[in-house]
């Protein structure tokens, strides 16, 4: 009987952005448009909300669990000792004005904090409301939006025109420094020429790899969240969010659009959870704030896989693309060092047939080695032997 072929996974596409799983997503946006009542209300806390501009200096910063009916479904079942979910960390970060680029407003401060983040919350206001001044005068979302796009290219091409005058000068006698050259001649292009941002290169693993080095505030993902007022919002009618939705399949085609309704959001703050569904019930509508979440940490392009049992159920972080020794690592060191395997329960799986063993009766319960490459949800249990490691 001939040998079984050795299944080969599928190698990961490489991701552009920071390796890390302690990245964060920031809300930006010009002056009084819902940020910082945005941030207050998605994780309860008290940064200030006040109705003047560059109420927030400096960036506030928070994390918040991520919505997730698995992660519920195992602690319910499993009624551990402790409960860990996934978190997104999220920063508040100064209203943006016309010029920033250029030093006005909080200017240079304000685009330093948006390039310590990973990917971007824009926050765009379309209710008319006579008591929340609004810094050009008038409410205009789509100008407002072609305001931010410019003061975030106009910040790449600074940075970049700094760096080619540095890489010009050495590209023939390096490498390297040839590639890096070309790489951010495309980037030149995609910026000057084409008006467009990073993230809508065609980037090889090596341009990536480039890229991961200069880290654009164009190359971040985008999710606008339209701040709507609670009656717009619940009618899901409001006359600028087709102009909106035109500016964004013109200028960012991938960017994802929620709107959401600061007015509604805010009276949900204190309510217990019956208290929340009968209000939102008696309205005739849903929060956001569970797909913002959920959407703001596809974003940065993570995802987590459970470890669960009567001790504890937690969801551990991973950037999309991890293989299974190093998801083990995540736990402890020693688990990648000595990984032997991962035994992997899909969560459906695991819902359907009820039990672990019952997983496993049905074939459902898989041995995976060190090529495979962890799925969002997967349920899993490492195999290592620390014999032998260096302490």
């Amino acid at each position: 009987m001939p040998a079984k072929k050795k299944v080969q996974e599928e190698e990961p596409p490489m991701l552009m952005g920071r390796l890390s799983t302690n990245i964060k997503i920031g809300i930006v946006g010009l002056p009084n448009v819902g940020k910082s009542t945005f941030f207050n209300v998605m994780t309860k806390s008290a940064a200030p909300a006040e109705n003047f501009p560059f109420c927030t200096i400096d960036p506030n910063e928070a994390r918040v669990a991520v919505p997730d009916d698995r992660w519920k479904f195992l602690c319910d079942f499993h009624k551990p000792a402790s409960k860990v979910p996934a978190y997104l960390n999220v920063l508040d970060i100064a209203g943006l004005v016309k010029g920033a680029s250029e030093g006005q407003g909080l200017g240079n401060a304000f685009l330093s904090h948006i390039k310590q983040c990973d990917a971007i919350f824009h926050m765009s206001r379309a209710f008319e409301d006579d008591d929340v001044t609004h810094v050009e005068g008038d409410v205009d979302p789509v100008r407002d939006l072609d305001v931010i796009f410019h003061e975030l290219r106009a910040k790449d091409l600074e940075q970049l025109n700094k760096r080619l005058d540095v890489v010009s000068k050495q590209k023939d006698r390096d490498k390297y420094m040839k590639a890096e050259y070309e790489c951010l001649m495309k980037v030149k292009d995609l910026l000057d020429t084409q008006s467009k941002p990073v993230r809508f290169g065609r980037w090889d693993n090596k341009e990536i790899e480039i890229l991961n080095e200069h880290l654009f505030i164009t190359s971040k993902p985008i999710i606008y969240l339209i701040n709507l007022s609670e009656k717009d919002y619940i009618r899901k009618k409001n006359k600028w969010l087709l102009k909106i939705k035109q500016w964004v399949d013109e200028n960012d085609p991938r960017g994802v659009i929620i709107p959401w309704s600061a007015a509604l959001e805010t009276q949900l703050i204190d309510l217990s959870e019956a208290e929340n569904a009968d209000f939102l019930k008696e309205k005739g509508t849903t929060s956001a704030l569970d797909k913002i979440i959920t959407n703001g940490f596809k974003a940065l392009h993570l995802e987590y896989f459970f470890t669960a049992g009567a001790d504890e159920v937690k969801a551990w972080t991973l950037k999309k693309g991890t293989k299974a020794p190093q998801a083990a690592g995540r736990i402890h060191t020693d688990f990648e060092k000595g990984f032997i395997m991962a035994e992997v329960m899909k969560f459906d799986d695991f819902k359907e047939h009820g039990s672990e063993n019952a997983t496993k009766a049905a074939g459902k319960y898989l041995q995976k080695g060190r090529e495979y490459v962890v799925q969002d949800g997967d349920i899993i249990f490492f195999k290592f032997n620390t014999a032998g490691l260096k302490k």
